[in-house]
C-alpha cells in the first residue's frame, strides 16, 4: 500500500481539481483509486499522461481564462470514465459501451476533448458544453438519483495537482473561487493547496478579492483553526494591502506562535502604521531577529530615524544577531538624521562582523558618510572595497557632486567607464548636474549625447530634468527650452528648473509668464522665481511675490526668508527688514545646524541689520544665534567695518579667533576696511601682512584696494602708489581709482595727473577719473584745465551719470536726481533749502567750493545748488 500512496494521492489531487465541475469527474477518480489498488502501473501511467497532455493544453490556451477551460478536464473526465466502462462490460453495459465506441469513430473530433475544443469558436463551444454538461447524467452508484451538472462559465478555473501548477504555468493570477467550490477540503490531507492558492493571489490584478474569497473557503473547511494556513492568510492580508483584515484575523486566532506575530507586525510596519507596530511589538512574547529587523527597517522607511537608531541599539543591547538589513536599516537612518557620531560605531560594529566586505554594505557607508558631508571617510571607505557595483560608484559620485569638490566627481566617473561598469540614469543624473555646477557645457554635452544613444535614457524624467538645469545654469537657455519643449513627461521639478533658468537669464518676464501657467507650484518654485527678482535687482517685484505666497497659503522655508531679507537689504527698507524678521520668528527658526540648516536666514538677518544701518539690531540677531558659522562673523565684522566702527570691528575678530573659527578672505577685507575708516594704519599693515603668513590667505584685488584705500587715507600717496606697481597681479580701474580719489583729498594734483591717466587708459568711459581731475583742477582756479578736461569728456563720447539718493516718508519713497525739474513740490523744497542756508550761515558755515561739482566760471551758491539738487517724487 505504501508503494502505491503516490499513485493513489496524485488521483486524490485530480479529484480535487475536477469537483469544479460539478462532482461528477471527482467520484470518478476516486472511484479508479478504489477499484485499481491492484493494478498500480495503469495508474501511474494515466497520471503521467494527464500530466503531460494537460501541459500541452495549457501551453496552448491562447487565453488561459477561457470560458472552456473546466470542459477541457472533463473531457479528461469523461476519458477516464471510458475506461472504467470497458473494465466493466461484464456487468451489463456491453450494449451501451459498443454504440458510444460507434459514435466516437464516426466524430473522431468529438472524441477528443482537446481537438474539439481547439476547432470550435468560443461561442459555439460554449453552447455545447452547456448541452453536454447541463445533460442528466446516470450516477456511477445505484440506488442514486441522477444530478445536473453546471458550469459557471464566468467565474472558474480549474488549477493542476496538487494545485502547484498554477505557479508553474503561468496560471496564478487566474485562481478564482467562484460559486461552486474549487477544493473539496474533505479530501486534502494538509492546508498546503490553500498555501499555494494564497501565495497566487499576490500575483493576480486583484489580489484583495481573491484573498477574501480563499478565506471564506478557509472559513468552512477543516483548517479553519490551523495556524499555519492563518499565518498565511494574515502575511498575505498585510501585503494586499488589508491591514484591518490581517489584525481581524490575528486577533481571533485560537493559537499564535513567533510567525503569528512577525507577520501582523510587518503588516503594520509597511503600512506605516508605526504607532500600533509598536504596540504589537511591545507585546510580544518573545522577539526574534525578524522582529527586530522590521521595527528598525520600517521606521527608516517612513523618515522616523529617531526611533530606527533606537531600536537598532536596543537590539544591540539584548544580544540578537545583526545582519546585513539590520546594519543597512541604521546606515540609512544615520544618513537622514546627518548623525556622523551614530554612524561612525556602527561603522565600528559593522567591522568586526562578517558582512565588513559586503559590497551592499560598502555602499551604504559610503552612501552614510557622503550625507554627514565626511568626503575623506566616504572614499576611503569606496577605496578599501573588495568589489563595487554600480550603487557603489553612483555613491562616491554622489558624494563628490553634493559636498564638494564637484570636479572629483568627473573624475571618479572616467574611473567608473574605464572599469568597465555601465553607469545608470542616477549615475548620468549626478554627472550633469556636476557639469551643472562647473558650468562644464563641453562635458555636458558629452553626457547629453550618450544619454541620447540610449532609448532606456533618452526619455527618462530625472536626467531630462538634469539636462534642463544644466544647460540654464551653463546660461543656454535655448537649449534648456528644447529640451523641455521634446519631453514626453513633465513634472513640477521640470518646470521649476526652466522657471530658475529663465530668472539666472534675466529674463524674469518670462520665467513669471512660465510660473503663473505651471499645472502645479511648490514652494521650490516660487522661490526660484523671488530669488530671480532679487538677482537681477527687481527687490519690489520679490516683495511682492512674498506676500502674495503668504495670501496663497503656502508654507515659506528658509530659502523663501534668505532671499526676503536680501531684497530688504538692498533696498535698505528696515521697516520691511523688521517685519520679515517677525515672519522668521513666527516660523521658529533657530539658526542652527541640521539636516535643514538655517544658519543662512540668521546670516541675512544680520546682513539686512547691518545694511540697514542698525548696528544694534544686528548684533543682537548675532548673539541671539544658536550656532554660527564663518559666514555669520564675515557678516557682523563686514557690518561693523562698514558703519565706522574700526575698534569694534578688531574685538569681534578678536573673538573670532578665540571661538576656534579661522577667517578667510571676506573676512580681512572686513577687517582692513575698519582699519582705513578708523585711520589705524599700523594695524592695517599688521593684518595685511599676516594673511599670508599666518592664515595662508593669499590677497587678492580687493585686499590691496583696501590697503590702497588704507594708505591713501591717511596721505601715505607715495607708499599707495609703490604698493600698487609692486602687486603680483595687474591693478584694476578700482585700484587706480582708489588712489586718485586720495590724491584729490590731499590736493597732490601732479600724482593725481597720473593716476588719472592710468584710470583712463584702463577705463576710459568711465566718467569718475574727469570729474575728480576737473574738481582738482577747480580747486587750485586752473579753470582753462577744467574747460580742457569737460572738451576731452566730450570728444571722448564720456557722460557722468547723475547722483541718486532718496528717502521715505510715509511709506512713500522719494528718489532724488540731480538737474531734474520734475519735482511737484519743487518752490516748497527749495524754499526750506535756503531757510536752512540761512541758519547754517548764523553758526559760520561757509560753502566749500570742493564740496560742489565745479563750473566753468567757477561760481557756487544756492542759485547753482538749486540746479543741482531736485526731487523726484517716485512710489516703490
Amino acid at each position: 500500500m505504501r508503494e502505491k500512496a503516490p499513485e493513489l494521492l496524485d488521483l486524490l489531487a485530480c479529484s480535487e481539481v475536477f469537483d469544479s465541475s460539478g462532482g461528477g469527474a471527482a467520484k470518478m477518480c476516486r472511484d479508479m483509486g478504489s477499484h485499481f489498488l491492484g493494478k498500480s502501473h495503469w495508474i501511474r501511467s494515466c497520471v503521467k499522461r494527464l500530466k503531460k497532455v494537460s501541459a500541452v493544453y495549457i501551453s496552448s490556451l491562447p487565453d488561459p481564462t477561457s470560458r472552456c477551460d473546466i470542459f477541457g478536464l472533463v473531457q479528461f473526465g469523461v476519458g477516464w470514465r471510458k475506461e472504467r466502462a470497458r473494465e466493466k462490460q461484464e456487468s451489463g453495459r456491453e450494449r451501451e459501451g459498443a454504440t458510444r465506441r460507434e459514435k466516437e469513430k464516426k466524430n473522431p473530433a468529438k472524441g477528443s476533448g482537446l481537438a474539439w475544443l481547439r476547432c470550435q469558436s468560443p461561442k459555439s463551444s460554449e453552447k455545447r458544453i452547456r448541452g453536454k454538461l447541463n445533460r442528466p447524467k446516470r450516477s456511477s452508484y445505484e440506488g442514486e438519483k441522477p444530478k445536473t451538472r453546471r458550469v459557471d462559465f464566468g467565474s472558474k478555473i480549474w488549477n493542476l495537482s496538487p494545485l502547484r501548477a498554477s505557479e508553474q504555468y503561468g496560471m496564478a493570477k487566474h485562481v478564482l473561487l467562484g460559486k461552486q467550490q474549487i477544493v473539496n477540503d474533505l479530501h486534502l490531507l494538509n492546508s498546503s493547496p490553500f498555501a499555494d492558492l494564497l501565495n497566487s493571489c499576490l500575483k493576480s490584478k486583484s489580489p484583495s478579492k481573491q484573498t477574501q474569497r480563499i478565506h471564506a473557503r478557509i472559513i468552512k473547511s477543516r483548517f479553519c483553526s490551523e495556524t499555519f494556513i492563518l499565518n498565511r492568510l494574515i502575511d498575505v492580508y498585510g501585503k494586499s494591502n488589508l491591514i484591518d483584515d490581517a489584525h481581524k484575523v490575528f486577533d481571533e486566532m485560537p493559537e499564535r506562535n513567533t510567525f503569528s506575530w512577525n507577520a501582523v507586525l510587518s503588516a503594520f510596519v509597511n503600512a506605516g502604521r508605526l504607532e500600533e507596530a509598536t504596540r504589537v511589538f511591545e507585546s510580544m512574547p518573545v522577539t526574534d531577529q525578524c522582529s527586530w529587523n522590521s521595527m528598525v527597517s520600517g521606521f527608516a522607511q517612513h523618515d522616523r530615524f529617531d526611533e530606527s537608531v533606537e531600536f537598532f541599539v536596543r537590539m544591540h543591547r539584548e544580544d540578537f544577531v545583526l545582519n546585513q538589513y539590520s546594519y543597512g536599516s541604521a546606515l540609512s537612518s544615520c544618513a537622514g538624521l546627518r548623525n556622523l557620531k551614530m554612524g561612525a560605531q556602527i561603522h565600528g560594529s559593522l567591522s568586526k562582523s562578517s558582512y565588513e566586505r559586503d559590497v551592499f554594505m560598502g555602499s551604504a557607508l559610503v552612501d552614510m558618510y557622503s550625507k554627514c558631508g565626511n568626503v575623506g571617510c566616504a572614499r576611503m571607505v569606496f577605496d578599501e572595497m573588495d568589489r563595487r557595483n554600480v550603487v557603489s560608484w553612483n555613491s562616491l559620485i554622489t558624494c563628490y557632486e553634493q559636498n564638494g569638490p564637484v570636479s572629483e566627481a568627473l573624475d571618479v566617473f572616467n574611473r567608473m567607464m574605464g572599469s568597465g561598469i555601465e553607469p545608470d540614469e542616477v549615475t548620468l543624473a549626478s554627472v550633469i548636474s556636476a557639469c551643472a555646477s562647473l558650468s562644464k557645457l563641453n562635458v555636458g554635452r558629452e553626457i547629453h549625447a550618450r544619454v541620447v544613444k540610449f532609448d532606456k535614457f533618452r526619455d527618462d524624467l530625472v536626467i531630462c530634468n538634469a539636462l534642463v538645469d544644466m544647460y540654464a545654469k551653463c546660461r543656454r537657455i535655448a537649449e534648456a527650452r528644447w529640451i523641455f519643449d521634446t519631453m514626453p513627461i513633465k513634472n513640477v521639478i521640470t518646470e521649476t528648473s526652466i522657471v530658475s533658468g529663465y530668472a539666472k537669464a534675466a529674463n524674469v518676464e518670462t520665467a513669471s509668464s512660465m510660473f503663473f501657467t505651471m499645472t502645479e507650484r511648490n514652494i521650490v518654485s516660487w522661490n526660484a522665481l523671488i530669488a530671480g527678482y532679487t538677482q537681477n535687482g527687481e527687490n519690489e517685484v520679490a516683495l511682492g511675490l512674498f506676500r502674495q505666497l503668504k495670501q496663497d497659503g503656502i508654507f515659506p522655508t528658509h530659502y523663501t526668508f534668505g532671499n526676503v531679507l536680501n531684497a530688504c537689504a538692498s533696498l535698505a527698507d528696515l521697516r520691511l527688514g523688521r517685519q520679515a524678521h517677525s515672519h522668521v520668528i513666527k516660523h521658529g527658526f533657530r539658526f542652527e545646524f541640521g539636516p535643514e540648516s538655517d544658519i543662512f536666514v540668521g546670516n541675512s538677518l544680520i546682513d539686512m541689520y547691518v545694511k540697514c544701518g542698525s548696528i544694534e539690531d544686528g548684533t543682537r540677531a548675532f548673539r541671539n544665534m544658536g550656532q554660527r558659522d564663518y559666514v555669520s562673523w564675515n557678516a557682523i565684522i563686514v557690518g561693523f567695518a562698514q558703519n565706522g566702527l574700526g575698534i569694534e570691528t578688531l574685538e569681534l575678530f578678536n573673538e573670532m579667533l578665540a571661538s576656534g573659527e579661522k577667517p578667510d578672505h571676506v573676512t580681512m577685507i572686513g577687517l582692513l576696511s575698519a582699519c582705513s575708516h578708523a585711520g589705524l594704519v599700523e594695524a592695517g599693515r599688521g593684518y595685511f601682512h599676516s594673511m599670508m603668513k599666518e592664515y595662508g590667505i593669499e590677497p587678492t584685488r580687493d585686499h590691496f584696494a583696501c590697503m590702497v584705500d588704507l594708505l591713501g587715507r591717511a596721505g601715505c600717496l607715495n607708499e599707495a602708489k609703490s604698493l600698487i606697481e609692486t602687486m603680483p597681479i595687474e591693478p584694476d580701474a578700482v585700484i587706480w581709482s582708489s588712489l586718485l580719489g586720495a590724491c584729490k583729498v590731499h590736493g597732490n594734483i601732479d600724482l593725481g595727473e597720473f593716476v588719472a591717466e592710468k584710470v583712463m587708459e584702463i577705463d576710459p568711459e568711465n566718467s569718475g577719473p574727469y570729474v575728480l581731475l576737473s574738481n582738482m583742477y577747480a580747486e587750485r582756479g586752473n579753470w582753462g584745465d577744467v574747460k580742457r578736461v569737460r572738451k576731452i569728456m566730450k570728444q571722448n563720447g564720456v557722460v557722468k551719470q547723475p547722483g541718486c539718493s532718496w528717502i521715505e516718508v510715509e511709506g512713500k519713497v522719494h528718489v532724488f536726481m540731480v538737474k531734474d525739474r520734475r519735482q511737484r513740490r519743487k518752490k516748497e523744497i527749495y524754499t526750506a533749502l535756503r531757510s536752512l542756508t540761512n541758519v547754517m550761515k548764523l553758526f559760520g558755515y561757509i560753502p566749500n567750493v570742493r564740496d560742489l561739482e565745479a563750473n566753468e566760471e567757477g561760481g557756487s551758491g544756492l542759485d547753482s545748488f538749486e540746479e543741482i539738487e531736485v526731487t523726484i517724487d517716485s512710489r516703490i
